[in-house]
């Protein structure tokens, strides 16, 4: 397979995993239909750094991404938000909850547009894969979170994403894209599977700190490329003798 396809194969996996997020939803597995958001926002962050090593980078690759995203981390975390904290809201939660995906839709659109070099400097707004996943870490606490301090924070997340207020890029500062929060997942997750009966885990947390451990080898090899470019042979130089 060629090396353009493999950052368009990871950008399916992230969209794949949102369509089998909401497939676990519907069958009341919420731990699972989270997990999934986790591994979408893994794959999401590995796609660009892949590309960029391969040197593929695209606007087929950037759009399709888009799409992906819109899908995972903009209406995935809306259907978690009403299977959990709007559940006893009926349309009304419905409603509340179809807010997130269009102020995604609507931060996707805006970033596409923006000019490359300012998007390498700063963002407009929160990223929706950030809003998304943390939309999605809430819903691992629902239990004991209340429901309008959920609404706030929900509201706050989707003022954020449509604002201009400029956050510092994660391509300019020496950070993993949305390592903060996946490492934060990781570990919350760790700590459920030492506590609770190994047969109890769910498959896809193996799944997901497989491709944990894959976006920090490429972080790394990335970091590494950065700190030490590859030297450029000089090409030698070859002496003539002449005849006496």
């Amino acid at each position: 397979m060629p090396k353009r396809y493999y950052p368009n194969a990871l950008t399916f996996g992230n969209l794949f995993c949102g369509f089998l997020s909401i497939g676990y939803m519907m069958n009341g597995d919420i731990k699972n239909a989270t997990i999934l958001v986790f591994i979408a926002m893994m794959l999401d962050a590995l796609d660009g750094r892949v590309a960029r090593i391969l040197g593929v980078s695209n606007e087929f690759g950037k759009e399709l991404d888009s799409l992906a995203d819109i899908v995972s981390f903009g209406v995935v975390p809306a259907y978690l938000s009403v299977h959990t904290y709007f559940a006893g809201l009926g349309m009304t939660g419905v409603v509340l909850a179809g807010i997130f995906p269009l102020f995604g839709a609507y931060r996707l659109a805006r970033f596409n547009l923006t000019q490359p070099d300012v998007s390498s400097n700063h963002f407009q707004g929160i990223p929706i894969t950030f809003a998304g996943g943390l939309v999605a870490f809430l819903v691992l606490f629902h239990i004991s979170i209340p429901v309008p301090l959920f609404l706030v924070i929900y509201l706050l997340l989707c003022y954020l994403m449509a604002s201009k207020i400029k956050i510092p890029s994660f391509k300019k500062i020496p950070l993993p894209r949305y390592g903060v929060i996946i490492t934060v997942f990781i570990f919350y997750m760790t700590y459920r599977v030492v506590k609770a009966n190994m047969e109890s885990v769910p498959i896809f947390f193996w799944i997901a700190l497989a491709t944990y451990m894959a976006f920090i080898i490429v972080r790394f090899i990335k970091e590494k490329e950065i700190k030490f470019p590859r030297r450029k042979r000089r090409p030698r130089k070859v002496r003539i003798k002449l005849k006496k």
